[in-house]
């Protein structure tokens, strides 16, 4: 009997529904205070909190992106802002430095072009009529064209020097052939300025030019018509353009032969000149002729000799260009860096000549 009792207890509770133990579970599922004596206002409180909560963060959510963003453009434009005055500020020091080392280089030329007038007013006149010896007073005949000529070849001579050191650089370094042949083209055109200055100067003074009285005396010690003989440059510049090939050599050699004939010829043209000129104002002991008509001829036949030196130059350009014609990029570049180079030499043996000891005579 008690076991009976017993089994049919057990059997009933198992089927029994025990609503304390449902709201258990849900109080431990939805993690709130839920019990059999929780009203309806309760309930409703809790469902207001959760809903206000959920609008804030859907607000919040809502908000915080534009906030970010406003942020991260204030930040952007001020980063772009100091960007921008960084850059302005090194645009302003790059001018400044620019206009320093303009105003360096200008002071420098104006230093050097003053120590070679300086040179030159120690070892001679630099032409007839500057100083009138009868009273001792200076002159007011002086021939702007020379003194253009003069200014003009003391910036030529500066700016050759900062074009050899360029050459002896861009030689140092891995180029293209066609990069130093720019170079090597702008080294010629330097030089055909030079002769077209020589031009205008001898429409001003021939005799000034053709005496050479811009160069040292070193330098005139070697000169021809106006400027070193270009057979006597081709000798010398000879060894620093090996090794030439064949064909090279068969060039440069037919150069040379026309070159000297060339020189020949005018030499000739101009003893030939000096001669007839010569004869024009020799005096007629019969009295055949007049002074006038003999100065006239004299006068016309002198105008001969600017045409001689423009040929002259005209016969250095022609050798310049052809054995740029000839040689290699290299070999053209090294030339024009040696030619640089030998007039700068005798230009620095001049100064070391005029500026020797002189032992006193006892």
């Amino acid at each position: 009997m008690a076991s009976t009792s017993t089994q049919f207890v057990t059997s009933r509770r198992m089927g029994m529904y025990d609503p304390l133990h449902h709201i258990n579970m849900w109080d431990d599922t939805f993690g709130c205070d839920i019990s059999p004596n929780t009203g309806p206002s309760s309930i409703t409180q809790v469902t207001d909190t959760r809903q206000t909560n959920k609008t804030e963060y859907n607000s919040q959510e809502s908000l915080g992106p534009s906030v970010d963003n406003q942020e991260a453009k204030t930040m952007s434009d001020k980063l772009q802002r100091r960007l921008a005055q960084n850059r302005e500020a090194a645009r302003k020091s790059r001018l400044r430095k620019k206009a320093y080392v303009q105003q360096l280089e200008t002071g420098r030329l104006k230093l050097a072009q003053l120590e070679q007038e300086l040179e030159r007013a120690r070892q001679q006149r630099v032409y007839d009529g500057l100083l009138n010896t009868s009273n001792g007073v200076l002159s007011t005949n002086v021939n702007s064209g020379v003194v253009a000529f003069e200014m003009a070849y003391d910036l030529w001579v500066a700016t050759q020097q900062k074009k050899d050191n360029e050459l002896k650089e861009v030689l140092q370094s891995q180029v293209s052939e066609l990069e130093l042949r720019m170079f090597v083209d702008s080294g010629l055109n330097h030089y055909y300025e030079l002769f077209q200055l020589k031009v205008n100067v001898a429409k001003a003074d021939v005799f000034y030019l053709m005496n050479g009285l811009w160069r040292s005396p070193i330098e005139r010690f070697f000169q021809w018509l106006g400027g070193p003989r270009p057979s006597e440059l081709l000798y010398m510049l000879m060894p620093q353009l090996e090794p030439l090939t064949d064909a090279q050599l068969v060039s440069v050699s037919t150069l040379k032969h026309s070159c000297r004939q060339a020189e020949d010829a005018l030499s000739i043209g101009m003893e030939k000149l000096q001669q007839t000129l010569a004869q024009g104002i020799t005096i007629d002991i019969t009295g055949a002729g007049s002074y006038k008509s003999q100065m006239t001829l004299a006068m016309e036949r002198l105008e001969g000799i600017e045409n001689f030196l423009n040929q002259a130059d005209h016969l250095r350009q022609q050798v310049l260009q052809q054995m740029s014609r000839i040689l290699t990029p290299h070999q053209a570049a090294r030339g024009l860096l040696a030619l640089g180079e030998y007039f700068q030499r005798l230009r620095a043996l001049n100064s070391l000549w005029s500026a020797r000891f002189r032992e006193p005579i006892s």
